[in-house]
């Protein structure tokens, strides 16, 4: 099914006709549409074109609107101000538009697609190799997931990266240790939890580094095999392999926690890039975008310098021929740009890390590999913090492990449905089933309904509470409509536009309508805290149609049959929102 126009384009059109009529120098103008708290739209834009035309705004204002016709779409529109247009919509438009939604068989409820796809690689979710991931990694992971979610919807063809830190100094210590102690991580996968994978690396790690500061011998063993692996000995990276292998075990427990896809292809860690940082360096420096500086390659900025005025450069190879993080990223871009043909690449990376990213997007630009037709973006996130304001610690100090924090989510989520089980008569299997939903939607939507660069409180009691700006109060209710539904016996959901709309009727249609234009908008923006914000309102809107119009008691069967699509395209919405924000909506909560 096609894309459904959007009431504010139908209302759109009607506006410009009118205005070309009444000003024909006016002709493309945008009559600067928004939603008012004074009618359904307001149109501003006359003020600026009466200016432009030398006219009396108000004057300009009556005569467009005496080129209106009122009737199908419009229902009424004054002048309102100095030459402001307020404009009522007819209910049977508001009606006729969300059936249009309602019939889409494609499950896009009208969505129409971007209308200049490309593709996106996308940079999140990037965790390190023998280590526990832990309260840092969650933002970078939910953020990524939902971008993912809203540019696939929007058309765009998504490519997953996975930069996991899998390469570096500590896998020499790690893998001459493990040769020594060759029965150290002996099992088989499928016998193995991620919490257990990553109990017996972090023991392992331990133990090595241990060993490593204490025997000078051994710190001289693990030295030479760091040699050994980035110069490609096969036993050498055999060893790495197996670290590599158990980390992902571990990870692939924790994304599944977080109800996330992670699949294999799309790991790419640093490692993946190892073949290419050579001649990364050489192409730098045969361009001159790099030069030697105290025998390092380095990439000089005018307008970076450190504390004392002096010039921070960034640093692709060290003076002893070691790379650093902007070798591997300046390879990365070059694989991705050249190789995966993308048009834009999006790091979904801790705002902590700006500069690092603005640098290397910079020398990228110098040397040719972005630009005007691909460009490179840091989608920047601030800091997670407790309830004192504080970055999140534990009681010890110590950053709190991811793990233990999702676990915590879903126990108390699952206490709270386990509350109103007995109302709804959920099953202990479901009970559990939503309880996971609950407490990982909890902690998803907190982070997602920040604003992604500002630093947010994370409170559990908060995250979980059925009243206000939660994901709990969004699945309760959609929850809340499958019951009406459910109970709704003979009668079915179908529009009836020849009705009257109620005013909590018609202030939840006309938000239904902007969906379509919120995603499209989120998507684009890299915002995904307005959609959490829109799909709130849309919520607080049917709490206040749930207090004003009853459903299934409704005045006459066609009533009943209204409010029940109503309420059912309303579901959807919430249904269809939530999973693009990577959030489940069970049935019955």
């Amino acid at each position: 099914m096609a894309s459904v126009t959007s009431l504010s384009d139908s209302v759109q059109q009607h506006l410009a006709s009118a205005l070309s009529a009444a000003l024909p120098e006016a002709a493309g103008a945008d009559p600067l549409l928004r939603r008012s708290d004074r009618a359904d739209y307001q149109a501003n834009g006359i003020l600026a074109l009466a200016k432009k035309a030398k006219a009396n705004p108000r004057e300009l204002a009556t005569e467009v609107v005496s080129g209106i016709t009122t009737g199908d779409v419009i229902a009424d529109v004054e002048v309102s101000g100095p030459g402001f247009l307020n404009i009522t919509v007819a209910d049977k438009a508001i009606t006729e538009n969300l059936a249009a939604r309602y019939a889409d068989d494609t499950g896009r409820l009208g969505v129409p697609y971007a209308a200049h796809p490309g593709t996106t690689v996308i940079d999140y979710a990037q965790p390190n190799v023998a280590k526990e991931m832990h309260v840092g990694h969650l933002r970078s992971a939910v953020i990524g997931d939902a971008m993912v979610r809203l540019l696939e919807f929007t058309g765009e063809n998504v490519v997953r990266r996975h930069h996991i830190g899998d390469w570096g100094t500590q896998f020499g210590m790690l893998i001459q240790y493990l040769d020594e102690h060759p029965h150290e991580l002996d099992h088989k996968e499928s016998e193995v939890s991620g919490e257990e994978a990553m109990s017996n690396l972090d023991r392992l790690y331990k133990t090595a580094r241990k060993l490593f500061d204490s025997d000078e011998e051994f710190k001289t063993r693990a030295r030479r095999r760091v040699v050994d692996l980035q110069a490609g000995d096969p036993a050498t990276l055999a060893t790495w392999q197996k670290f590599v292998d158990e980390s992902k075990i571990y990870f692939f427990s924790v994304f599944d926690k977080l109800d996330m896809e992670v699949r294999d292809p799309d790991i790419v860690g640093e490692s993946g890039y190892n073949d290419m940082l050579a001649e990364t360096c050489r192409l730098l420096e045969e361009s001159g975008v790099a030069v030697r500086s105290e025998g390092a390659l380095c990439v000089f900025f005018d307008d970076i310098k450190g504390p004392e005025g002096n010039p921070v450069p960034l640093i692709v190879q060290k003076s002893d021929g070691g790379y650093g993080y902007a070798a591997t990223d300046l390879s990365a871009i070059r694989d991705r740009v050249f190789n995966l043909k993308a048009t834009t690449l999006l790091y979904v990376v801790d705002a902590r890390q700006a500069l690092h990213f603005r640098m290397v997007f910079e020398t990228a630009r110098r040397a040719g590999w972005l630009n005007d037709d691909v460009t490179a973006v840091q989608l920047a996130f601030g800091t997670i913090l407790g309830k004192d304001g504080k970055p999140f610690k534990t009681r010890a100090g110590e950053t709190v492990k991811l793990e233990g924090l999702l676990d915590e989510a879903v126990e108390r989520a699952t206490a709270v449905v386990r509350e109103k089980a007995g109302k709804v008569g959920l099953t202990e299997d479901e009970i559990v089933e939503n309880g996971r939903y609950v407490g990982i939607g909890a902690v998803k939507y907190a982070d997602l309904s920040t604003s992604a660069v500002r630093d947010y409180k994370f409170d559990l009691d908060q995250m979980v509470s059925l009243n206000g700006d939660t994901s709990v109060y969004l699945q309760y209710a959609y929850a809340r409509i499958q019951s009406i539904l459910r109970k709704a016996g003979e009668a079915r959901p179908a529009a009836h536009p020849e009705l009257a709309l109620a005013p909590a009727e018609r202030a939840l249609g006309l938000h239904l309508d902007q969906f379509a234009e919120t995603v499209l908008e989120v998507a684009a923006a890299r915002e995904p805290h307005k959609l959490a914000a829109y799909l709130y309102q849309l919520a607080s809107l049917l709490t206040s149609f749930y207090d004003q119009c009853p459903v299934l008691k409704a005045d006459s069967p066609a009533q009943v049959e209204n409010r029940l699509f109503l309420v059912d395209l309303t579901a959807r919405t919430l249904h269809e929102g939530m999973a693009l924000l990577g959030i489940r909506t069970p049935e019955k909560l």
